[in-house]
């Protein structure tokens, strides 16, 4: 494991302080940066999260698709997870939390978009830093392909239908065109580009040309995420330090729908005998998000200073400790799993 991996939460930790450093003493930079943009899309975000997705996107391996069969109990529990239970939970807790429990304290049009924002990350599974959090706890790193692979081909067909739902159900408008703009330029074409590459790299004749290409790109990846990072918390800095407690607000039902996810499917890993290499990253993959999908489409559907993207830089801010928390409560309990590990 890189430097990188070992101090994941150091990096986005110092990111996210220079970004709310950055955003108090020069707040003019950022509205410069904000205006930056193109039928609600941001240039700067946009060029940030492609560094980040497109060389995840390279490592992606869809011949692994063929494999599907082999051992079906483990994916077809991170699909119904992800795309049966995350979102409508997500939505559902959204609801409850800021129509009826903290609805004294939020206004309407507040409250709808950061019910927007947890709708987003709730449809967004993640897939770059999936890898990290399986090799965090000895997960099968092919079997961790095989998911995402299947993952991201869904969320191609399926993140603009499961989001629009549930934004009418949840009374927000649905912006059809950038919606779909959004996931053709942060899903389907980072993919296709990822495809491309991988295809041109398997027809030269040196061995592991694909590593080596990743690893060149490492760099770029790691800048673009701490970047991107740094540019919403600078651009969010001025709320963050002035409604706090609008922070902890939206804190408390994402914590609950990571722990509640990731304990329901961990569980059910358990229950369906899998081993443990599989069930927890399973579990991870669940829990996490493709928080730069949904920041980015958040931006795109609300713009910079919404609610909605607000929410989603939360996901961030909550995201990193706890997934560690849990990769940790993995390894820990990796002994319950031993009947299965040997079948």
């Amino acid at each position: 494991m890189g430097i990188f991996e070992r101090y994941l939460s150091v990096w986005v930790g110092l990111s996210i302080l220079c970004g709310m450093l950055l955003g108090n003493v020069a707040p003019a930079l950022f509205q410069g940066i904000a205006t930056l943009e193109f039928a609600h899309v941001n240039f700067v975000v946009a060029i940030c999260i492609w560094l980040m997705i497109y060389p995840m996107m390279v490592q992606i391996d869809f011949t692994s698709v063929k494999d599907i069969g082999k051992k079906p109990k483990g994916l077809i529990l991170t699909l119904v997870i992800n795309w049966l239970v995350k979102p409508f939970s997500m939505a559902a807790l959204g609801w409850l939390f800021f129509k009826v429990l903290f609805a004294g304290w939020v206004d309407p049009q507040s409250a709808n978009e950061y019910i927007a924002g947890m709708i987003l990350l709730g449809v967004a599974p993640c897939t770059a830093m999936v890898f990290v959090w399986s090799q965090l706890t000895k997960g099968d790193p092919n079997y961790t392909l095989l998911q995402v692979s299947i993952n991201d081909i869904i969320m191609v067909f399926a993140f603009a239908p499961i989001t629009a739902l549930l934004l009418g159900i949840s009374d927000i408008s649905v912006p059809w065109e950038t919606l779909l703009t959004s996931v053709l330029l942060y899903v389907l074409l980072p993919l296709i580009a990822g495809v491309l590459t991988r295809k041109r790299l398997e027809k030269k004749s040196t061995k592991n040309a694909i590593d080596a290409f990743v690893h060149k790109l490492k760099p770029w990846s790691v800048a673009g995420l701490l970047l991107t990072v740094a540019l919403l918390f600078g651009f969010q800095a001025e709320t963050i330090l002035q409604q706090p407690t609008t922070i902890l607000l939206i804190a408390i039902p994402l914590l609950i729908q990571s722990y509640g996810i990731f304990a329901l499917a961990y569980w059910l890993g358990y229950k369906l005998k899998l081993s443990h290499q599989i069930a927890a990253p399973a579990g991870l993959i669940g829990t996490s998000n493709f928080f730069e999908l949904a920041v980015a489409v958040a931006i795109s559907l609300f713009g910079l200073q919404s609610g909605a993207a607000l929410a989603t830089v939360v996901g961030v801010l909550v995201e990193v400790p706890v997934m560690l928390s849990l990769v940790y409560f993995a390894n820990r309990t990796r002994h319950l799993f031993a009947t299965n590990n040997a079948r």
